[in-house]
């Protein structure tokens, strides 16, 4: 559920009409309903209300300091995969001890970093991130809470861009190596075991995986117990999808229900690293139509909101649910929705059928709050879009639109090119 509806024929983020965002604060921008995050968020708590856990949101989907600011208001911790990510969730306010570090590629600076933050444990990907955490804390005098991703060889039934629990796949140690590797961890003077992780995929509409994979892992944990290493924090990772078009996928409660199942009996601390279906349908894309465009072969709607802002359609060719501010009686037609990006790539929508577009109209992109602002970037020099939270009747910046001054702002000419160009012949002969 979300909190974006129409009123009169016109869309609405809680009490707050879209156009009005629009005329504040320009287009395109991002907007979030605060009474849908807090929502999910607690639905997905209260799932699990019964066991001990930890929510760690997962950083990666959605950074903005705000959001991650009321999630650890209500209780939450969490998943980061990179240094930066770890100053933002410290910035939030964020507790270290509701901290979890994944990601294959931690450089040591980022390690270090880590340990001096004292965060719960680093979910470690390879037996050379293992030694070089160690390595790290041996430097600092300290220890190193870990715990082992492990690789389960499950397909979780997704784009295979976001499928990461496949033997294939760069994440995790393979379940087959995983005993050695933690017979190496037990025996390195830096290190203190505390967990097992997993994570199987993104956007996961089925339980039957998750299932799969928890049978995997409570073997595997009776295995460990055999060679003395106690299992305190099973971390399931994240990946239950949200709805964007068609989909269906288990509410919270059930996929609660099964995994608290599979799991009876064991006496760990259960960390969830929800990203997508808590921010996903939490947020929107606002664009404002600039031109329309016939050709013989295809109809095009060019807005000014592109792919530099919602990448994921040219990404992974994913459908996002796309509806026009202001509902009016007009003909539907067949068309393109694209951006100025000069790219062909360019585009958040094809043979999307939609009421005639005019210039001036606007028009809603759902369910963007995940991987939306967060994989954006600046091609072709375009200032990254306002981030903008709706509580009620208020709508509060959370992160202003950049300027072309902040995009060269990191920039500098060096001195041996500040000399005024040479004069050369004009080319057109005058």
């Amino acid at each position: 559920m979300h909190h974006f509806h129409y009123r009169d024929n016109e869309l609405f983020c809680e009490d707050v009409p879209l156009s009005q965002l629009a005329d504040e604060f320009g287009t395109p921008c991002y907007v979030y309903s605060h009474a849908t995050l807090h929502h999910h968020f607690t639905v997905f708590e209260q799932a699990f209300d019964d066991v001990p856990h930890i929510t760690c949101f997962s950083v990666k989907s959605n950074s903005n300091l705000a959001i991650l600011r009321l999630f650890a208001s209500l209780g939450g911790g969490v998943d980061i995969v990179s240094g930066g990510e770890l100053y933002r969730a410290r910035r939030a306010g964020v507790p270290p001890r509701k901290i979890v570090y994944s990601g294959v590629g931690k450089t040591k600076e980022e390690i270090e970093f880590a340990l001096r933050e004292g965060i719960l444990m680093f979910n470690i990907e390879s037996t050379q991130e293992l030694e070089a955490i160690n390595s790290s804390a041996a430097g600092m005098g300290i220890r190193a809470s870990i715990a082992l991703r492990v690789n389960p060889d499950v397909d979780p039934k997704t784009h295979p861009y976001i499928s990461t629990g496949l033997k294939k796949n760069k994440f995790g140690i393979d379940i087959e190596s995983a005993v050695k590797a933690y017979e190496r961890a037990k025996n390195l003077d830096h290190i203190e075991i505390l967990g097992l992780d997993c994570h199987i995929g993104s956007q996961l509409t089925e339980i039957s995986p998750f299932v799969d994979a928890l049978k995997r892992l409570r073997l595997l944990i009776e295995r460990l117990s055999g060679i003395g290493v106690n299992i305190r924090f099973l971390d399931l990772g994240g990946g239950l999808g949200i709805v964007y078009d068609q989909e269906t996928p288990p509410h919270p409660h059930e996929y609660a229900s099964a995994i608290k199942e599979e799991l009876s009996g064991l006496s760990c601390t259960l960390i969830f690293e929800p990203g997508r279906v808590i921010v996903g349908n939490a947020g929107i894309l606002m664009g404002k139509v600039l031109y329309t465009k016939r050709t013989l072969s295809k109809n095009f709607v060019i807005l000014d909101a592109a792919m530099n802002d919602l990448v994921r359609p040219s990404l992974y060719g994913s459908y996002h649910h796309i509806q026009p501010v202001f509902r009016r009686e007009r003909e539907m037609e067949m068309v393109d929705i694209v951006g100025p990006i000069c790219e062909s790539g360019d585009f958040l929508a094809r043979d999307r059928s939609l009421p005639m577009m005019q210039p001036g109209d606007l028009v809603a992109v759902m369910s963007a709050g995940a991987y939306g602002f967060s994989m954006s970037s600046n091609y072709n020099t375009r200032p990254r879009c306002p981030e903008i939270l709706v509580r009620g009747s208020e709508a509060h910046v959370i992160r202003r639109r950049e300027t072309w001054e902040d995009l060269v702002s990191l920039e500098s000419i060096p001195v041996f090119l500040t000399a005024p160009p040479e004069s050369a012949p004009d080319p057109t002969g005058r």
